[in-house]
């Protein structure tokens, strides 16, 4: 079954460069283990929330906002699609992911057998 994994972080937390680096090494890791293990389909990091752009429609006109639509202290800084035999799987997946002692990781199933779904 694949899984959203999204990765929620405030941005305006300060992080040295050497707990930059170190974080970008474990990561790096954990992506090139997840892949070699074959549950890794695709993900990868989001710019800021500062170039993101909101769109909705109402009444036929399309309405951009600048930004993310919540107001929250935490924003979604990444994601993974990742393939796992069940729920518990998925969890330990993103509890593997070096950002889950810093971050907080929503995990989601994907509707299985959607129409549109490309596979």
């Amino acid at each position: 079954m694949k899984y959203m994994l999204t990765i929620w972080a405030d941005e305006s937390a300060e992080v040295t460069p050497e707990e930059r680096a170190a974080a970008l090494t474990a990561t790096t890791s954990w992506v090139d283990e997840m892949t070699r293990r074959g549950v890794l389909l695709h993900g990868g990091p989001l710019r800021s929330v500062s170039e993101a752009k909101t769109v909705r429609v109402y009444d036929g006109e399309v309405l951009v906002a600048d930004g993310p639509f919540a107001e929250t202290k935490e924003q979604i800084g990444g994601y993974a699609v990742v393939e796992c035999a069940d729920l518990d799987a998925a969890i330990a997946v993103a509890a593997a992911h070096p950002v889950a002692r810093t971050a907080t990781i929503e995990v989601r199933p994907f509707w299985e057998d959607a129409p549109w779904d490309s596979k």
